[in-house]
């Protein structure tokens, strides 16, 4: 009879195979020589079962013990001082009690320090925004005080941009319009240019038909259309009609 050639041939009958070395003794059979698939697999699974439960975080009824072997598993700190935060800004330093909060919910170190920097990198552009929000609303209740009332300042408002604009360097102007002092500053020099400017703006209209005609050829008039200027004309031929 002929062999066949793709069976492996089986031990000889009284002879046990040897226990390779890298095969724990409690997987291997002696008796038939070979491997106990029944106790490897019996074993994987606990081992499985175990490292599901360290990854998971402590049940609320969890207790000292397994809450301390949990975080040691994961690499998270005895307490919370025992993170080592960098600061990512001056104003996201390592805080006592986000830290404690931070331990309390099982974070690692790596964790920890991921919120610090999401901190400063969403939320500081946000309070950076609102504060320059906040001191822009002050500076112009300041400018309301002074000019009188909202509605008064948006007239003198037109009229400084419109100046402010054709007479000073484009930075000069920005520089000023930023703050309270800087408007104020700009309206002496608009004043100083301008002698009939007063702070309710509202000089005295024009006695003449030519000085009328002199304020329409000025650019305010014909070009930027600064209103109260607009409004001085207006009325300075409406006087000169009436009487």
């Amino acid at each position: 009879m002929s062999e066949n050639l793709l069976q492996t041939p089986s031990a000889e009958p009284g002879k046990a195979t040897a226990r390779p070395a890298d095969i724990p003794e409690k997987f291997w059979d002696a008796e038939t020589g070979t491997l106990r698939v029944d106790a490897l697999l019996k074993s994987y699974r606990e081992l499985e079962r175990r490292l599901s439960q360290r990854a998971a975080p402590p049940r609320a009824d969890a207790t000292p013990e397994e809450i301390q072997r949990f975080r040691q598993a994961m690499g998270i700190p005895e307490t919370p001082e025992g993170y080592r935060i960098n600061a990512p800004h001056d104003l996201c330093c390592p805080d006592p009690e986000v830290n404690g909060r931070l331990h309390a919910a099982h974070f690692t170190n790596d964790q920890a320090q991921l919120v610090y920097d999401l901190a400063a990198e969403r939320l500081l552009p946000l309070i950076a925004e609102a504060a320059a929000q906040f001191e822009a609303d002050r500076q112009r209740e300041k400018l309301h005080a002074h000019f009188g009332g909202e509605e008064r300042f948006r007239q003198v408002a037109a009229q400084l941009a419109a100046w402010g604009r054709a007479n000073l360097p484009a930075p000069v102007f920005e520089a000023l319009s930023s703050t309270a002092e800087g408007v104020l500053a700009l309206e002496q020099m608009m004043r100083k240019e301008e002698p009939g400017l007063s702070r309710e703006v509202a000089p005295p209209a024009a006695a003449s038909e030519a000085e009328l005609r002199a304020m329409m050829r000025d650019p305010r008039y014909w070009r930027t259309r600064e209103p109260e200027f607009v409004r001085r004309v207006t009325e300075g031929f409406r006087r000169l009609v009436g009487s």
